[in-house]
């Protein structure tokens, strides 16, 4: 009868040792695919290049947004600064009904389409 009770103990090992040892092996495959998958690191030249075009960019748009200029001379728009533009929708909301249309008017003209390119075999 002992010879019984130590057999299902052995069995019991082995089965803790082989279940041990499947979750390593998960673990160690799975450390391996990440190694193996991940990107290579953004190098510091990059970095720094992603950084000024970053600025230059932010010194575009902060000075759009401060002085005036066109944003399409085909089409004759201008591009107004944020003060500017603040003050004259003050002034244009003391007759507001001119204002909103004047208003619309302006939107409608800024996205209207392109008049289509001549076609010289025509």
């Amino acid at each position: 009868m002992e010879n019984v009770n130590n057999n299902g103990k052995g069995r019991m090992a082995i089965t803790v040792v082989a279940v041990l040892a499947t979750f390593l092996l998960v673990a160690f495959l799975v450390r391996q695919m990440v190694k193996v998958t991940a990107p290579a690191p953004v190098g510091a030249n990059i970095g720094a290049a992603r950084a000024d075009e970053n600025t230059k960019i932010r010194a575009a748009g902060a000075d759009a947004a401060k002085n005036w200029g066109y944003s399409d001379p085909a089409r004759g728009m201008v591009r107004v600064p944020i003060d500017e533009a603040m003050k004259l929708t003050v002034q244009g909301y003391q007759n507001a009904a001119a204002f909103k249309t004047d208003l619309a008017a302006r939107a409608e003209k800024a996205s209207a389409p392109p008049p289509k390119p001549v076609n010289p075999f025509e």
